[in-house]
């Protein structure tokens, strides 16, 4: 009798044993799963297959018709025309990204390529590109951006013309010059060097004050953060 009791309890501690076992390999094998919405949270970098046409996408986790917030720059329907409308995005359920109008209907579909990366296309405006900007590499050294460059206000006349040299200014900082005429809002700023910082265009004050720039497209960088009356920076 004894016997028995302790065979039937041997027989349960390993029935026990290899269902706890399994459960700790299923663990073990089973990758964490991505939460598709936190993964998009951030800055995102919307562009055209060569990449000479960039803005910014900002999105949101706050709730908007059909899903979730998306902040776009306002010189995008300019690059894009089909972005004019777009406000909101979701996720759908095979993974595609949707950029949604004010009514949640779907503007843009998109597919995830890889991890950071989503594509598109539309046949008036060609491919899309989306990137995390965490993952993009700077594509511009100081000698793609030496040369001479318009300053301009949103009314899109020039204000000043300036030279980004290519000529070390100490440090990181290259040489600027201004030319004669500039409006007073650059004069009081008086730039006096520029430098490269990561993916922004950072013109530099001998008093220690700054004006960063981010790419619009490759000939047109605007000031950041925006204003209703932009600031760019014009090559010529």
């Amino acid at each position: 009798m004894h016997w028995g009791i302790g065979i039937v309890a041997a027989i349960a501690g390993c029935v026990w044993g290899g269902v706890a076992f399994a459960q700790d390999v299923k663990t073990q094998d089973t990758p964490p799963s991505r939460d598709p919405v936190a993964g998009m949270i951030g800055n995102w970098l919307f562009s055209n297959a060569d990449q000479d046409k960039v803005c910014h996408f900002v999105f949101r986790n706050d709730a908007a018709p059909g899903g979730y917030k998306l902040d776009i720059d306002k010189n995008c329907p300019s690059l894009f025309p089909s972005t004019k409308g777009i406000v909101a995005w979701t996720i759908d359920n095979l993974g595609g990204l949707r950029l949604l109008d004010s009514a949640g209907r779907t503007v843009l579909e998109l597919s995830e390529v890889e991890t950071g990366m989503f594509d598109g296309f539309r046949r008036e405006e060609g491919r899309y590109i989306l990137q995390n900007a965490a993952s993009v590499v700077p594509a511009h050294s100081a000698t793609d951006m030496a040369g001479n460059w318009a300053i301009e206000r949103g009314t899109g006349k020039p204000i000043c013309m300036i030279t980004l040299a290519n000529k070390s200014a100490g440090a990181d900082d290259f040489a600027l010059q201004l030319k004669p005429g500039c409006d007073a809002l650059v004069t009081r700023f008086n730039p006096t060097s520029w430098r490269m910082d990561n993916s922004e265009l950072v013109l530099l004050a001998a008093r220690g004050l700054s004006w960063r720039f981010e790419e619009n497209d490759a000939n047109t960088w605007q000031r950041v953060p925006e204003t209703p009356d932009p600031v760019l920076l014009v090559r010529q």
